[in-house]
């Protein structure tokens, strides 16, 4: 049932008296809450209902990095049109291409910028409430080189530090809000893409730049408590863990003899933990998010077509798991030749029936 349409029906039996007791839908039920005729990259809903999104860079330019979700089919840039950025505005004070988008326990909205195409990877943190720049870090070239892809973040907003992936030259980094000191672990093999893992969107081998795509460590999530960092490879099957203490302040060796397999996943482009420690993948290769819970157990929650290259997955309120879903392998970055894609994009959610997730 689309969104929009179970809240007219509650809304209307409202209106004709009806004391209504309302169920938990149930566990992997998906709903539409926009489509879009621009690709959403990586989504952040927040519990009280504001759904943030950033834009693929792999898109079609639209002259739009960010944007807030207005409605079932409406957006906004947020959080003014004058940070966004096209081909005759870039610069310093503008986004240029950012995609991984999270939120932290200080009411912050963080999305990492890769800029490609100014050449210089940078965070940028915004006070959810106001839209006010509240931190710009620019991350040194020794640590996010010039043909990085540093995408996906999460934040502890307690210690203070935040944590990203590199997935073209696979790196986990530290970066400290306080100063911007950065810290990269590399050279791992659990950050490389694994032999005989593949991405089959639709059944097809999908190709990046005319060669079968192989991409290294993307998704990240941190535990309850902040204190354990999971990751893995986007074509992987493996899921990994490690303190994160051991990143702001433990040596490679260090860092490398306390990484821990601790389970299976499938090839996937997104993650996120809840607050009772299981883990959701998207699931690019049956259009699906997968659950691997707190025993191990990898299983399905959903399955569907809609799901056509779902991106990224984060918690909003209750058991809510909203969805940036943008046919991504359809781009001419993954055809090589003309953008294949089918408006309208969507983002949408599922229920878990677990207790979500809470910033930190």
């Amino acid at each position: 049932m689309q969104l929009t349409t179970f809240r007219n029906l509650i809304g209307a039996a409202l209106m004709a008296g009806a004391q209504l007791v309302i169920s938990a839908p149930a566990v992997g039920t998906l709903e539409t809450v926009a489509e879009l005729p621009i690709r959403p990259g990586n989504v952040s809903p927040t519990p009280n209902g504001r759904v943030f999104a950033t834009v693929h860079p792999l898109d079609v330019p639209s002259g739009l990095q960010l944007i807030e979700i207005t409605g079932p089919e409406s957006y906004r840039p947020w959080p003014s049109a004058e940070l966004q950025s096209d081909s005759t505005t870039r610069g310093e004070t503008r986004i240029d291409a950012p995609l991984g988008i999270t939120q932290d326990g200080k009411g912050r909205l963080w999305i990492t910028d890769m800029g490609l195409n100014i050449g210089k990877t940078r965070l940028w943190g915004f006070d959810i409430a106001t839209g006010k720049l509240v931190r710009k870090i620019d991350l040194p070239s020794a640590v996010a080189p010039k043909d990085s892809f540093i995408q996906d973040l999460v934040v502890d907003a307690g210690r203070g530090w935040i944590y990203l992936a590199d997935i073209n030259n696979p790196a986990l980094l530290a970066v400290r809000i306080e100063d911007g000191k950065v810290r990269r672990f590399q050279g791992h093999a659990s950050l490389q893409a694994e032999e005989g893992a593949e991405i089959r969107v639709g059944g097809k081998p999908t190709f990046f730049g005319g060669k079968p795509a192989k991409a290294g460590v993307n998704p990240l999530t941190l535990s309850p408590d902040g204190k354990t960092l999971y990751f893995g490879a986007m074509t992987g099957t493996h899921w990994y863990s490690v303190p994160t203490r051991l990143l702001r302040q433990g040596s490679d060796a260090e860092i490398a003899a306390a990484i821990r397999l601790i389970g299976r996943k499938p090839v996937s482009d997104g993650a996120t933990t809840d607050a009772a420690g299981n883990h959701f993948f998207t699931n690019l290769n049956e259009d699906g998010i997968d659950r691997l819970d707190t025993r191990g157990v990898l299983q399905p929650l959903v399955r569907d077509p809609l799901l056509n290259w779902a991106d990224s997955v984060k918690f909003g309120d209750q058991s809510w798991l909203y969805i940036s879903v943008n046919q991504l392998h359809k781009t001419k970055a993954f055809t090589g030749g003309e953008d294949q894609g089918t408006p309208p994009y969507r983002i949408m959610r599922v229920w878990t029936g677990t207790a979500g997730a809470v910033p930190r």
